[in-house]
């Protein structure tokens, strides 16, 4: 079994991919002469100052002053070294401490009085970001093999749509958010599943209740809005929004559902696929019955998943309304509501997928029984 899955050209894949992870990692840890923004690595760094700060509602954090020796490793001053002064917390929600050898980013690096001054903006980060991608792609090759890498590829090209999408919509300036990224939804579920299974009936069955299941879900939504006058969805939470901010919901939403969908559906094709590998006499209602019972298995797993996501997302944000005074029903308001009405109407998503999927895979890939 180990000669079988270890071929030559998976040996060869391994020993490219490594050399090519080395190469890359190699060629990041020595790339600043590339970056127009001066880079410095830290030769020494002590902590020069500490002092207790508390806030009017009790919270107690402790501030550090950091001194940095550091060397500058390109642009006119390269080589030269200066010191610079640095800033941390216990807590460090917008602030870092750093270490020696750490590289990191400066501003207004100049010289003044015959001494070059400059400012910390934060860490070098990509080589760990460069290595990262490089542990994803090697595993997604070695273990996965040809899926892996049209998964791969369905990544990228979905992730370079999104970008054209998004600077499609800033040319618009929001104007037609929805027509655009329902497009997109489409666009993004056919070339995945294309990709990755390839066209024939299990694409097809996944795709149709795919894109069934996520609209139908946003407009059962919608009409819940349209009939409660959407008390409760308090829009004005959206960060840093500079577009109207209900129909950028509604497509973030969108997108949302569609990935909690496509996933359920793969899993029950997958699942009727294989029924028919192993017994192609099977019919249509016992493919249909089996889907259903597949579906209601990994049902409430899915949408638990869904929370646990909501809840990380919203997890420091609510501890920071909260320790700041803020009572649970306004941190939940504000932070917390609607990541909860995206989670319901993705879990609207995935119990209507359900008997989607489980039909349109009992039509496409069951056998008829004669009358």
């Amino acid at each position: 079994m180990v000669k079988q899955y270890w071929t030559r050209r998976r040996i060869w894949l391994l020993i490219s991919l490594v050399i090519l992870g080395l190469a890359a990692v190699l060629f990041t840890s020595h790339n600043e002469r590339f970056y127009r923004q001066p880079i410095a690595k830290v030769m020494s760094e002590r902590t020069v100052g500490k002092r207790r700060v508390k806030d009017q509602f009790d919270n107690v954090d402790h501030q550090y002053s950091q001194q940095l020796r550091v060397k500058l490793m390109n642009g006119k001053y390269r080589n030269q070294e200066l010191t610079v002064q640095n800033t941390y917390s216990d807590s460090q929600p917008m602030d870092q401490h750093y270490r020696v050898g750490n590289e990191i980013f400066l501003t207004q690096v100049r010289k003044q009085n015959g001494k070059l001054t400059a400012n910390v903006d934060g860490y070098k980060r990509d080589t760990v970001i460069v290595f990262l991608l490089w542990l994803v792609i090697l595993m997604l090759l070695l273990l996965m093999g040809r899926p892996g890498l049209f998964a791969l590829l369905s990544v990228v090209i979905n992730a370079i749509l999104f970008l054209i999408a998004i600077e499609i919509d800033l040319r618009q300036n929001g104007q037609h958010i929805m027509m655009l990224f329902s497009i997109l939804a489409v666009i993004f579920t056919f070339i995945s599943l294309l990709l990755v299974l390839g066209f024939s009936k299990r694409m097809l069955a996944t795709f149709a209740a795919t894109v069934m299941g996520t609209f139908i879900a946003l407009g059962v939504s919608m009409l819940v809005f349209a009939w409660t006058h959407e008390r409760g969805v308090y829009y004005e939470s959206m960060e840093y929004v500079t577009q109207v901010p209900r129909p950028l919901f509604l497509a973030e939403t969108l997108l949302g559902s569609l990935g909690a969908v496509m996933d359920e559906s793969s899993d029950i094709i997958a699942t009727l696929f294989e029924l028919k590998q192993l017994n192609p006499q099977v019919t249509r209602k016992q493919l249909f019955i089996s889907g259903r019972n597949v579906g209601k298995s990994i049902m409430g797993p899915l949408i638990n998943v869904l929370f646990l996501i909501f809840m990380v997302e919203t997890f420091t944000g609510s501890l920071l309304y909260i320790k700041n005074g803020n009572s649970w029903g306004y941190t939940y308001a504000m932070n917390m509501s609607l990541g909860t009405i995206q989670s319901l109407i993705s879990g609207i998503g995935i119990v209507l997928s359900v008997p989607l999927v489980s039909l349109f895979g009992a039509l496409l890939l069951g056998k008829k029984v004669p009358k």
